[in-house]
């Protein structure tokens, strides 16, 4: 069997216990290359940020306005109207349009300063850590053409300090037959994989035949996340609950001592800081990496090389 497609073997255990050891933590997150945390955020929290990232989708008349808006399902026909290319554009599940909305939300950026956040990865790290400003949000809609994300490493898109890793916070409870995330426990110990050609996020899928690694999973419910290192591999499952809208959050964090690749520092997405900052009121969420003394790595373009997939 393709090992990407292999069947989980293992659950998620809570690492939040471990909050109040550092050591223990560090230890955790160097043997699995993950850390699940129950309940890490506060419920409501989450469904304030479910709330406005589903009314962008209802004012773009992407919901479906018989059903509840928080139930989050989509209006079919229209988004079976879309074009392959509208729905998978950058891989984030909907059209860019929506993403612009979003990416102007100031609510979104500030969910990625979290203090519970910045402290987690202040811990894991034994030094401050420095949230990148390039945030994603998935926002993945139901549709026949929307590519699912194959298994990857994100130093390959993200490159600078390895030592980076993702926080995936699903916004709302995400069982796995809605297509939450499945990691590949202690694949980062195998350093960065050969790659192939694919259709889904990112268009790269790491090469896994004959690692002899196992993918771990669980139901996700609003508040809990998953964080994860840059080389550990990683996929979405499949979504198989007809109708409905899968959000999640893509949140990035490295060391401030280490160094940093440009891109990370701009929007995500063709945009631009000073547009999307329009109206915000925050001052210190705007340009706050101008106040680091950044070592910047040129992204290597050599690494992101594609072989056929041979197993």
């Amino acid at each position: 069997m393709d090992p990407a497609m292999k069947p989980a073997t293992r659950e998620f255990g809570d690492s939040t216990p471990l909050l109040a050891q550092p050591e223990a933590l560090r230890r955790e997150a160097k043997a699995k290359g993950y850390l699940f945390f129950k309940g890490f955020f506060e419920r409501e929290e989450v469904m304030a940020m479910r709330r406005l990232l589903l009314n962008i989708l209802h004012d773009e008349g992407l919901l479906d306005p018989a059903r509840p808006l928080m139930d989050g399902f989509g209006n079919r026909p229209a988004i079976d109207a879309l074009k392959p290319e509208e729905i998978n554009w950058s891989g984030i599940g909907t059209t860019q349009r929506v993403y612009h909305r979003v990416q102007k939300q100031e609510a979104f950026h500030a969910f990625a300063q979290h203090p519970k956040l910045l402290a987690l990865f202040d811990t894991l790290f034994g030094e401050r850590s420095f949230p990148h400003p390039r945030n994603i949000a998935r926002i993945m809609l139901p549709s026949a053409a929307l590519n699912v994300t194959p298994p990857h490493q994100d130093f390959l898109h993200i490159q600078g300090s390895a030592d980076t890793w993702t926080c995936w916070a699903p916004m709302g409870d995400v069982p796995r037959s809605l297509g939450g995330l499945s990691i590949l426990e202690g694949s980062h110990e195998a350093g960065l994989l050969g790659v192939t050609a694919n259709p889904g996020a990112g268009g790269l899928e790491s090469i896994l035949c004959s690692l002899g690694y196992e993918w771990t999973e669980g139901d996700y419910e609003a508040g809990d996340i998953v964080i994860f290192h840059s080389l550990t591999v990683h996929k979405a499952l499949p979504n198989r609950e007809p109708g409905r809208v899968r959000l999640s959050l893509d949140l990035r964090y490295q060391p401030a001592s280490q160094p940093i690749e440009r891109a990370s520092l701009l929007p995500h997405g063709p945009f631009e800081w000073e547009e999307l900052y329009e109206g915000w009121t925050r001052e210190e969420l705007k340009y706050y990496w101008k106040r680091e003394n950044f070592a910047y790595l040129p992204f290597d373009e050599s690494i992101r090389w594609q072989k056929e997939k041979i197993c």
